[in-house]
């Protein structure tokens, strides 16, 4: 049973009571037999609340009517049997319950009124104050704070989160949404729990544990953007084989060749739509104007040492290089010389290499258009005699169609003559049923009120027993210790002494302090303006060396320009004989194509031009499709749901290429 029927029974059972006619035993089996569809968890519930809102009435009632005389004046007093169940699931069963049982029991109420009982009876102050007075006029003062005020203080910091949420729910106006709630499984109440004590154990101080590392994956990058690029190019390719597969065995008036024209119209238009799939693109932020400008660069001082050693080191280098010329060394520019005219060598022969390449490939793909068109001269022979199979197979799945509806209509005349026994059975069983039920509710209700009488026997002997502990523990004791500042601990170490001599040692060593950190700010002071005038120096080199440099860049930028202008040209004998063969292959397949033209009809035009929309309005179903999954995808990742776009986008290319070669092969 859910949370607002278990509350709207509490308190009905307690509307329904008159504490002048009835015990609460007699009510309680009588208000049970009038509702037996009451599970067995849910009696147990019903007993606990209503026997403590009895038992615990005069608590209660403190709270209900200071809420009445203060801010429910405008209030219901209808609703005070509800608000005495609230008081005291807080008050004595809210450890049980939990906070989210708690809180479906409030949520299930109008808010208006939950916000304004839960924030009168959950605040701290009405709490300590005049609340806790009148209890203590009722109970001993040690068990109103351990036994009342302790718990809810304990859980006052989430109460209060509760009834901040309930306020901004008033506040906003927020309808919220209607939402499937799963049942609710109630447990029983543990009667025979222990209490806690008044004194609690100090909670053990927690040791720091050692920080985890950083895992290494934060400074990588996500493996799956990875896996979705490969995915993509897997798919493409296999898609661009099917596509290649059905071009081959397609009829020749659906094989329309394209201009050139429409070809690089197409080209263009792929690559606008591969480029809006570019999700994960980076973009490319503007320059800033402190960029563009040229501003200098203002250098720290690690950066000067270490340009400065850079250039130290190239100097000595020269100069090192130098010294061996003086003294009859070799310069090896006749190796350079050398060495760029093998490089050249080695680059007329890769482009060499690579028309060849090219030119054997357009030989490859003009030796295959010729070989398709002789396998689509081949495929309608094929074509025709497949229709003539085709017949015959029709004819006899028709007569077998026949034979199998004859049986199948028999086998349903079986069928259901046997549903009517099936319902003459069930209608026995449901008799049998309802008898075992009615005898074992009548023994579980004998066992019911033979544990409520164990049960508040054992509960009167640990009050008992608690308050003869309580009364123990609240004899004082006297702890107080007086300090005495010159005298010792008296442990009878050599190093022993006592807290006044210890501040004037104290005082003597921060004298000591302050002198050795004068001393080290003078030592600072000198080792900076030698560094300051170490760097001066390293600048005035820095700055000669780079206007040297920029010279020798601009230098090499002219003789660059000078060697792209230059065309390389290629006169290879492999290469000039593959272009005439090329060529041979070329006009062999312009005279094929033009003899195996043909004039199309009026009949085949059309059709022609239907299957032409037809695939057109494919492909445009086709792009929407992907844009919808996309979106879905987007929405799911930002949920945190992991998806598979490879495989979608897959099988919806392979529905695609299906219902487009339906047609043809028809």
């Amino acid at each position: 049973m859910n949370h607002a029927s278990l509350l709207s029974h509490c308190v009905a059972i307690l509307n329904s009571y008159d504490p002048n006619g009835y015990g609460v035993e007699q009510h309680l089996t009588t208000y049970i037999n009038q509702h037996e569809e009451l599970e067995d968890t849910d009696e147990t519930f019903i007993t606990e609340v209503f026997s403590g809102c009895v038992r615990h009435i005069k608590i209660m009632k403190v709270v209900i009517d200071g809420f009445y005389v203060k801010d429910g004046k405008s209030c219901l007093r209808a609703d005070i049997n509800l608000y005495t169940v609230l008081c005291y699931l807080s008050l004595y069963r809210l450890d049980e319950l939990g906070m989210v049982n708690f809180r479906k029991f409030v949520k299930c109420q109008d808010v208006n009124k939950m916000h304004r009982f839960l924030a009168f009876f959950l605040d701290e102050k009405n709490l300590k104050s005049w609340i806790k007075d009148e209890w203590c006029k009722i109970y001993e003062h040690s068990y109103v704070q351990v036994q009342l005020i302790s718990p809810i203080l304990r859980w006052l910091p989430e109460l209060e989160e509760l009834v901040k949420q309930l306020g901004e729910r008033i506040a906003n106006k927020v309808q919220q949404k209607k939402r499937t709630k799963t049942p609710t499984e109630v447990k029983a109440f543990n009667i025979t729990q222990v209490r806690p004590r008044s004194v609690p154990v100090p909670e053990k101080i927690p040791s720091v544990q050692k920080p985890n590392p950083v895992p290494k994956t934060t400074f990588t990058k996500p493996k799956e953007a990875k896996l979705i690029k490969e995915a993509r190019e897997r798919n493409r390719r296999r898609a661009e084989e099917q596509l290649l597969e059905a071009t081959k065995d397609q009829f020749f008036c659906a094989n329309t060749e394209k201009s050139d024209k429409t070809l690089i119209r197409l080209e263009e238009i792929r690559i606008m739509e591969d480029s809006k799939l570019q999700f994960d693109k980076s973009k490319a932020r503007p320059l800033p104007q402190s960029v563009t400008e040229n501003v200098p660069i203002k250098l720290n001082a690690a950066a000067i040492l270490r340009e400065g050693a850079l250039y130290q080191r190239r100097e000595d280098k020269e100069l090192k290089k130098l010294e061996m010329l003086e003294s009859g060394a070799k310069d090896g520019s006749e190796f350079l010389e050398w060495q760029q005219s093998m490089r050249q060598k080695d680059m007329d022969a890769n482009l060499a290499d690579i028309e060849r390449r090219r030119l054997e490939g357009k030989l490859s793909h003009e030796e295959a258009i010729l070989a398709r068109q002789n396998l689509i001269q081949e495929n309608r022979q094929k074509v025709l005699e497949m229709k003539e199979e085709a017949e015959q197979m029709m004819q006899e799945f028709v007569a077998k169609r026949l034979e199998e509806e004859e049986v199948l209509k028999k086998m349903v005349e079986d069928t259901i003559a046997g549903h009517q026994n099936a319902k003459e059975a069930k209608v026995r069983m449901q008799e049998t049923k309802r008898k075992i039920a009615a005898e074992v509710s009548e023994e579980s209700q004998e066992l019911l009120q033979e544990a409520m009488q164990r049960a508040e026997a054992e509960m009167k002997r640990k009050m008992e027993l608690i308050q003869q502990i309580r009364a123990l523990e609240s004899v004082p004791k006297d702890r107080t210790k007086m300090v005495d500042w010159t005298a010792t601990s008296g442990q009878g170490l050599l190093s022993e002494m006592s807290i006044a001599e210890l501040r004037e040692r104290l005082s003597l060593l921060k004298v000591e302090e302050q002198e050795a950190r004068e001393n080290k700010r003078d030592e600072i002071l000198e080792n900076k303006e030698a560094k300051d005038r170490l760097l001066m120096e390293k600048l005035e080199q820095i700055s000669k060396h780079r206007a040297a440099e920029g010279q020798a860049a601009a230098l090499r930028m002219e003789e660059k320009k000078k060697t792209k202008s230059q065309k390389p040209v290629i006169k290879d004998p492999k290469v000039l004989a593959l272009e005439e063969k090329l060529e041979q292959r070329r006009q062999e397949r312009l005279k094929t194509t033009s003899a195996s033209k043909m004039t199309q009809s009026r009949h085949s035009a059309g059709r022609t031009r239907s299957m032409v929309k037809e695939k057109k309005r494919l492909e445009e179903s086709r792009w929407k499709e992907l844009e919808q999954r996309r979106e879905r995808q987007a929405a799911l990742q930002s949920q945190g749901i992991a998806t598979n776009v490879a495989g979608q986008k897959l099988t919806s290319f392979g529905r695609a290429r299906q219902r487009s070669a339906g047609p043809i092969a028809s």
